[in-house]
């Protein structure tokens, strides 16, 4: 029976004693976003042209 439990205690703090690997960049890992949103730009000059041509109807 202390055989066993030397065993077991054993083979319980030689799993304890497990190493720890960590992978990691040097330089932090950056993602530059450079979006150019221009549909607010569009959807102003289209309205201002509905606006114009609705007011001079006579244009076309």
């Amino acid at each position: 029976m202390s055989k066993i439990l030397i065993v077991l205690f054993t083979v319980f703090i030689i799993s304890a004693c497990t190493h720890k690997i960590e992978v990691s960049a040097k330089e932090p890992i950056t993602i530059n976003l450079n979006l150019k949103i221009d549909h607010e730009i569009k959807v102003k000059v289209d309205k201002e042209l509905d606006d114009i041509f609705s007011a001079e109807s006579d244009i076309f």
